[in-house]
C-alpha cells in the first residue's frame, strides 16, 4: 500500500544528508581527515534509526491498520447506495493510491462499472467483460499479445489481478487491478488485492442486507395498507355476513379463514417463513376471493410440490402476485382462470401464477418493473427486489403477457438447497 512519510522520519533523514554532505565538505576544504570517521558514525545511526523506525513491524502494521480503516470508511459511504455506476467510480479512484497498479476497474458479471487510472479511454463504461463471468478465485491474468494475436492492442498493460466479488457464496462482480509491469504484481499485492475485494464484498452485503431491511419494513407496510383497507375488510366482513343466512357452515369455514389470515398477516410480514407457508396464505386469500366474487367468475387451479415445502422464503412474494392479477386481469362478463403452480425445473425452483385475463401490451410490459415508467408494478417490483436479496442475482421474475389472452409471471428462486440434496 502507498504511503507518506511521517514529520519525524523526513527530520531523521534530512539530518543524516546534512552530516554526510557537512563531512565531505569538510575533507574538500582541507580539514582534518579524522572528521570523517566520527561524521560516518552519526550519519549510520541516523540511517539506523531511520530504517528501524520505518521498518517496524508494529508500527507497520499501524500504519496499515489506519489506511484500511480510512479507506473503508470512505468506500463504504459510497456503497451505501447500491452498488451502481457512480459508487463503482468513486470506489475505484479511492482504491487506485492505495496499490501499486496503474489503473483500477469494478465489473457486475457482464459489464464494465468504474474505471480510474491510466488508459481510461480505451476502458469506457458499460463495456462488456468476459473475464468475470466464470471467475471463482483471484487471477493473475497476462495481457501481452501473444505470437497468435493478429492485431497488437493499443493497451500498455501487461498484467492484471482479477478478485471476485460475492455475497454469500453468490459472486456479483469482480475488481481489476491493471498493471504495465509484471514485476509490481508479487505476493503482497496479491495479498492486498484479495483483501480490498474481500472488503468491497462484505461492504456491498452489508449494504444490501441494509436495503432489503428496509424494503422489508416498506413491504409490511404496503400489505397492512392493502390487505387491511376498509374495502377488502368490509367486503369480506359482507361475504361471510350474506352467506350467515344462505350457507352457515360455509360462513363459518370462511371467518375462520379470515382470521388466519390476519393473523398471520400481523405477525409473519416480516419473518423468514417456509414456501409451504406462504402457498397456504395466498390460498386462504385466493379463497376469500372466490367467497366474494363467486366461483363462477374466479376459477383457481393450484399444486405445489412436496420437496419444496419446507423450502426457506421472505414473506409475501406469491400473494402480491396473486392478488395483482384478481385485481387488474379480470375481464368484465368472463371468469379468470387462475393457476398457481410451484415446482422445480433443471435444479432452480419456480413459482408460475398464470392467468387467461385481459393482458397488456408490448410497451406496458417493457415498463413494468421500471421505477421510472407511468405504468409500472410497485407490488411486482417489490417481489422481485427481494426476492434477489434473499437469493442471490440469480433470482428475478419473468413475465410474459399478450392482449386480450393473458399473463404470466414465473418467480425464479434459482438453484436451491431442499434438505441438502438439490432441487431436481
Amino acid at each position: 500500500m502507498r504511503g507518506k512519510f511521517t514529520l519525524i522520519e523526513i527530520v531523521v533523514f534530512v539530518f543524516s544528508v546534512f552530516l554526510m554532505a557537512a563531512a565531505a565538505t569538510v575533507v574538500i576544504m582541507g580539514g582534518h581527515w579524522a572528521i570523517l570517521p566520527i561524521c560516518l558514525v552519526f550519519v549510520s545511526f541516523a540511517l539506523y534509526a531511520t530504517i528501524r523506525h520505518t521498518v517496524d513491524p508494529d508500527r507497520l502494521r499501524a500504519r496499515q491498520t489506519e489506511r484500511v480503516f480510512k479507506l473503508s470508511t470512505q468506500t463504504l459511504r459510497h456503497l451505501q447506495g447500491g452498488f451502481t455506476q457512480a459508487s463503482a467510480e468513486a470506489v475505484c479512484t479511492l482504491l487506485l493510491p492505495a496499490t501499486a497498479a496503474n489503473a483500477v476497474a469494478m465489473f457486475d458479471e457482464s459489464e464494465l462499472l468504474g474505471y480510474a487510472g491510466a488508459e481510461k479511454a480505451l476502458h469506457p463504461l458499460g463495456e462488456p467483460c468476459d473475464d468475470v463471468s466464470m471467475l471463482k478465485d483471484v487471477q493473475v491474468v497476462s495481457l501481452k499479445p501473444t505470437a497468435n494475436t493478429s492485431i497488437v492492442p493499443p493497451t500498455q498493460f501487461r498484467a492484471a489481478i482479477l478478485v471476485p466479488m460475492a455475497n454469500r457464496s453468490q459472486r456479483f462482480g469482480a475488481l481489476k487491478f491493471y498493471y504495465r509491469y509484471d514485476r509490481r504484481i508479487d505476493e503482497a499485492e496479491q495479498a492486498l488485492a484479495e483483501g480490498l475485494g474481500s472488503l468491497l464484498s462484505m461492504q456491498i452485503s452489508l449494504a444490501e442486507l441494509e436495503r432489503q431491511r428496509e424494503l422489508a419494513s416498506t413491504m409490511e407496510l404496503k400489505a397492512l395498507q392493502a390487505q387491511i383497507n376498509p374495502h377488502f375488510l368490509f367486503n369480506t366482513i359482507n361475504t361471510i355476513a350474506s352467506l350467515i343466512r344462505t350457507d352457515p357452515v360455509q360462513a363459518r369455514v370462511l371467518l375462520r379463514e379470515f382470521a388466519s389470515f390476519y393473523r398471520y398477516t400481523l405477525e409473519g410480514s416480516l419473518s423468514c417463513i417456509t414456501l409451504e407457508q406462504e402457498y397456504l396464505q395466498t390460498l386462504r386469500y385466493m379463497g376469500l376471493m372466490v367467497a366474494r366474487f363467486g366461483e363462477d367468475h374466479i376459477i383457481l387451479d393450484a399444486t405445489i410440490e412436496q420437496a419444496l415445502k419446507s423450502l426457506a422464503v421472505p414473506s409475501f412474494i406469491i400473494q402480491p402476485v396473486v392478488e395483482n392479477a384478481i385485481t387488474h386481469a379480470r375481464k368484465p362478463d368472463e371468469p379468470l382462470h387462475l393457476k398457481l403452480n410451484v415446482w422445480c425445473q433443471g435444479g432452480e425452483a419456480l413459482i408460475d401464477v398464470t392467468d387467461d385475463g385481459v393482458g397488456m401490451d408490448a410497451e406496458t410490459l417493457a415498463h413494468l418493473l421500471d421505477p421510472n415508467q407511468e405504468y409500472r408494478s410497485i407490488a411486482l417490483r417489490n417481489v422481485e427486489s427481494r426476492l434477489r436479496g434473499f437469493f442471490g442475482s440469480q433470482a428475478g421474475l419473468q413475465i410474459q403477457s399478450e392482449l386480450g389472452r393473458g399473463t404470466h409471471v414465473r418467480l425464479n428462486l434459482g438453484h436451491v438447497q431442499i434438505q441438502g440434496m438439490e432441487c431436481l
